[in-house]
C-alpha cells in the first residue's frame, strides 16, 4: 500500500495550519472590533467628563467588552476542531470528494476502499490554495474601528455635556467654585513655597463640579480626588507628601511649568499629612472625609398593626418620605401575603411596583399609594407583611421594619357550636351572622331590581336565618323556648317537641290564684321537673353571659326590622351582634396553668446543726489580673515634660520620647484633629528644637503637657477580694466544731 514520502507535509498538519489560520483571522477581527468600542471611552477619560463616576464607567464598560470578545474567541477555538476544518475543505473544494475525514483516522482500521480513497486525498490536499479556504473578512471590524474613530474625534471638540446645574460647589467656608485659587498665605506651610493649590474631585454620586480648597487642613467627600499643586522659588531636590503613617508619595514635575510639582491621589479615610521638602518637613495637616449618609425612610400611614373589620373596604394606604444627602435611586416595597393557619399557612412574596419617579435622583420622594387587597389575592383571615427598601445613588440602602395588615376572619365564631362537647354529631345548618350581613346587603344592592312582593319574601327569608341563628345561640344561655322576647314563657301547647303527655309537668298557675295555691306550687317545686332557664344558666361567666345576652338582643332587633322588610335599618344590628360574638369569643378562652418543677423535701432533722463538714470543701480560685499598657510613649513622655516645663535639661533621647509619644497622639489626631494637631505641631517644633540645641518653648511645653493628660486614659479599680485576718476564720471554725 503506498504511503505519503517522509519529505511531504502530514495532511494532518495541514489541517492544523488552516485551523490556526482561521483563528488568527477571528482574533484580528475581534481586535478591529474592541478598538472601535474603546476609542471614544478613552477620550472620554482623557476628558474626564463625568468625574470619578465617569472614568469609572469607562474602565467597567472597557473591561466588560474585552472580557467578551475573550469569551467569543474562546468559544469559537472549541467550536473549530480538525472535523469541522475537514467538513469546510469538503464544502470549499469539490476536489475532495467529501472525504477529508478520513485523514483524521489512522489508516490501518480502514478497509481497503476507504484506504484508496485516504490516499488520493491526501495526495489532492497539498495541491489547493487552502489559504483561500479560510475565507475571513475583516469588513465587519475595519467598519466598527471607523465608527469608533469617527465618534471619539467628535467627544474630542465636544464640549462637556455631564456638567448639570446640580454640580455646583456648595460654597462653604474654606471653598471656593474657582479651581485655580490658591491656598492662603503658603510661606507658613514651608518657606519654599511660593504657591499651594488645592483642587478636590467630588466622586460621581455627589453631582459636584470641582472645587478650590483654601486652607491646608481641609473636609472632602469619601472617594474624591485630592490633588497638590506647589510651586516653589527654587528647585528642589526632594519633594514629598507624607500621609499619617503611609510611605511617603513624591510629587512630580509638571511639564511646561518651572519649579510647579503636583500629586493626587483618592481620598478613602480621614488622615493627617505634612509636606517634607530637601528633608525640611511642614507641619501636620488634617483632611477630613464627609461620608456619603444612608437614605432615611419615615412611614406615616399604616401604623405597625393594622386590622381591617368586617365591612371595611380592604385597602390600606401607605404613605411615606424617603430622603437621601444626594439623591435616591431607586425604592421597592416587598410585600408577603400569608394564608391559611397552623401547618398549612402558606406564604407568597411580590414586589409592589410603587408610583414614583426617579428621573434626575432627586433627594426627596413623598410617597402616598393605596393598596388594594383583593388585587393581592387576600380575604378573610390573610394577613399582609410588607416593609419599604430604598437605595441611593452609591452604596446606600435603608429598609424598614415589617408592617403587618390583617383582615378581620369572622368564620372563626360558628366554631362556637363546638362547645356543645360532641351531644350532637350531626347539628343542624343554619347561616352565620357573616353570611346573614353578606345576604342582607346584597338584598339592598338590588332592591331596585325587585318588585315589592320579592323584595319583602326575601327580606322576610333573612329574618327567618336570623331567627334559627338566635335560637341556635340562645341554648348556651339556656333558654330552651323564646322566652327573652317578651314573654315569660309559651304555652306548652305552643312548646316545641313537648305535649301533654310527654311525662313532664308543664302547668301554668292561673291568673287570679290565690295564695294557698301559691304556697302549694312552693312545695311541690323541689319534687317537679324543670328544664334549665335564662337565669339558672351556668355554662358561662356572669361578664360573658351579659355579653352574649346582648348579642341576641341585637339579633331580635335585626330580625324585627327584617320581618317588616326593613333590611337597611336591620344592618347596623347586624353588624353590632357580629362585633359581640367576635369578643365574646376571645373572651372565652381557657387558661391552663403550667406545672412546675417541685423540689424534693430537705431532711433537716437529719442534717440540721449537726457540725458535719467532712464533705464540704473549700474551692480556693485565684486570678491574676494583669493591666494592659497601652499608649506606653505617652505615660514616658508625660513626667518628662513636666521636668522640661520646670528647667530640666534636654538631652537627644528626649526628642525620639516626644516623637513616639507624637505617633500615638497622631491616631487620636485623625479622630479630633480640633484637639490634638495644636500638639503635634508643638511636639515637631520641640523636638527640632531639641536637636538643634536651641531654648525650648514653654507655651508649647503647656499645650502638650495638657494634650497628653487628655489623651490618656483615667485609670479606674480593679474589683479585688477583701484582704481577711485568720482570727474570725478560726474561731468560726472551732465554733461548728463544738456543735455536736
Amino acid at each position: 500500500m503506498p504511503h505519503l514520502t517522509s519529505h511531504s507535509t502530514s495532511p494532518t498538519t495541514l489541517l492544523t495550519q488552516v485551523r490556526a489560520q482561521y483563528l488568527r483571522r477571528k482574533v484580528g477581527l475581534f481586535a478591529l472590533q474592541e478598538l472601535g468600542v474603546v476609542a471614544p471611552l478613552l477620550v472620554w477619560m482623557y476628558r474626564d467628563w463625568g468625574g470619578v463616576g465617569g472614568g469609572t464607567a469607562a474602565v467597567l464598560v472597557i473591561l466588560l467588552t474585552t472580557g467578551f470578545q475573550a469569551m467569543r474567541w474562546r468559544e469559537r477555538q472549541k467550536r473549530t476542531g480538525l472535523p469541522q476544518i475537514a467538513r469546510h475543505l469538503n464544502r470549499k473544494f469539490p476536489q475532495l470528494e467529501e472525504s477529508t475525514e478520513l485523514l483524521l483516522q489512522p489508516e490501518e482500521q480502514l478497509a481497503l476502499l476507504p484506504q484508496l480513497q485516504r490516499q488520493r486525498v491526501a495526495s489532492v490536499l497539498p495541491q489547493l490554495p487552502l489559504k483561500e479556504a479560510v475565507g475571513e473578512s475583516f469588513k465587519s471590524g475595519w467598519i466598527l474601528l471607523s465608527l469608533g474613530i469617527a465618534l471619539a474625534v467628535g467627544l474630542w471638540f465636544l464640549p462637556d455635556f455631564t456638567q448639570t446645574t446640580e454640580k455646583t460647589a456648595t460654597t462653604t467656608p474654606g471653598t471656593s467654585a474657582n479651581v485655580q485659587e490658591p491656598v492662603a498665605q503658603p510661606k507658613t506651610i514651608l518657606a519654599a513655597i511660593e504657591q499651594l493649590n488645592l483642587r478636590i474631585t467630588p466622586p460621581g454620586y455627589t453631582r459636584k463640579a470641582p472645587y478650590a480648597v483654601t486652607t491646608p487642613s481641609f473636609k472632602a467627600e469619601v472617594g474624591a480626588q485630592v490633588t497638590w499643586t506647589v510651586q516653589t522659588n527654587q528647585a528642589v531636590a526632594s519633594f514629598q507628601l507624607v500621609l499619617g503613617t503611609q510611605k511617603p508619595m513624591a510629587l512630580r514635575r509638571v511639564a511646561g511649568q518651572e519649579n510647579t510639582y503636583t500629586a493626587s491621589l483618592p481620598l478613602t479615610q480621614a488622615t493627617l499629612y505634612h509636606l517634607r521638602l530637601n528633608g525640611q518637613a511642614s507641619d501636620f495637616y488634617s483632611i477630613e472625609v464627609i461620608p456619603d449618609e444612608a437614605p432615611s425612610i419615615s412611614i406615616q400611614k399604616p401604623k405597625q398593626y393594622t386590622e381591617i373589620l368586617f365591612g371595611e373596604p380592604q385597602r390600606v394606604t401607605v404613605q411615606a418620605t424617603l430622603r437621601d444627602d444626594y439623591g435616591l435611586r431607586s425604592a421597592d416595597l416587598v410585600a408577603t401575603v400569608a394564608k391559611g393557619e397552623g401547618e398549612a399557612v402558606k406564604f407568597r412574596e411580590q414586589r409592589i411596583p410603587l408610583r414614583l419617579s426617579f428621573a434626575g435622583q432627586p433627594r426627596q420622594v413623598q410617597l402616598n399609594q393605596t393598596l388594594n387587597l383583593q388585587a393581592l389575592g387576600m380575604t378573610y383571615g390573610d394577613e399582609l407583611y410588607f416593609y419599604l427598601q430604598t437605595q441611593d445613588n452609591y452604596r446606600g440602602y435603608t429598609r424598614t421594619e415589617a408592617f403587618l395588615v390583617e383582615i378581620e376572619d369572622t368564620t372563626v365564631v360558628e366554631t362556637m357550636d363546638d362547645l356543645s362537647l360532641g351531644v350532637n354529631p350531626n347539628p343542624e345548618y343554619f347561616r352565620s351572622q357573616r353570611q346573614i350581613i353578606i345576604d342582607t346587603e346584597k338584598l339592598l344592592q338590588e332592591q331596585k331590581s325587585l318588585s315589592p312582593t320579592v323584595f319583602r319574601e326575601r327580606a322576610n327569608n333573612i329574618g327567618v336565618d336570623q331567627k334559627l341563628l338566635r335560637l341556635r345561640y340562645g341554648k348556651f344561655l339556656g333558654e330552651e323556648f323564646e322566652s327573652a322576647i317578651g314573654k315569660n314563657a309559651l304555652p306548652p301547647e305552643l312548646a316545641e317537641g313537648h305535649t301533654h303527655d310527654d311525662g313532664h309537668d308543664h302547668s301554668i298557675p292561673a291568673k287570679g290564684g290565690t295564695e294557698h295555691e301559691a304556697k302549694m306550687d312552693e312545695l311541690l317545686d323541689p319534687y317537679l321537673h324543670k328544664h334549665d332557664q335564662e337565669e339558672a344558666a351556668t355554662f358561662f361567666e356572669p361578664a360573658i353571659k351579659a355579653q352574649l345576652k346582648g348579642a341576641l338582643a341585637q339579633m331580635w332587633e335585626a330580625e324585627l326590622r327584617l320581618r317588616t322588610a326593613r333590611p337597611k335599618e336591620a344592618l347596623p344590628f347586624e353588624y353590632k351582634a357580629l362585633r359581640l360574638l367576635k369578643d365574646v369569643q376571645q373572651k372565652s378562652r381557657v387558661y391552663v396553668k403550667k406545672s412546675g418543677f417541685e423540689p424534693p423535701p430537705l431532711k433537716e432533722p437529719e442534717k440540721r446543726l449537726s457540725g458535719d463538714l467532712s464533705k464540704v470543701q473549700t474551692v480556693q480560685a485565684q486570678r491574676q489580673v494583669k493591666p494592659q499598657e497601652t499608649a506606653t510613649g505617652a505615660r514616658q513622655a508625660l513626667p518628662r515634660v513636666a521636668q522640661l516645663r520646670q528647667g530640666a535639661t534636654p538631652s537627644a533621647a528626649d526628642a525620639a520620647l516626644l516623637e513616639r509619644a507624637g505617633q500615638e497622639l497622631g491616631a487620636a489626631a485623625v479622630r479630633k484633629p480640633g484637639a490634638y494637631l495644636r500638639a503635634l505641631q508643638d511636639i515637631r517644633q520641640l523636638t527640632q528644637a531639641i536637636r538643634a540645641q536651641r531654648p525650648l518653648c514653654l507655651d508649647c511645653l503647656t499645650r502638650v503637657e495638657a494634650a497628653l493628660h487628655r489623651f490618656l486614659p483615667v485609670s479606674t479599680k480593679t474589683p479585688q477580694k477583701p484582704v481577711s485576718s485568720g482570727g474570725p476564720k478560726k474561731l468560726a471554725q472551732d465554733y461548728f466544731n463544738r456543735l455536736n
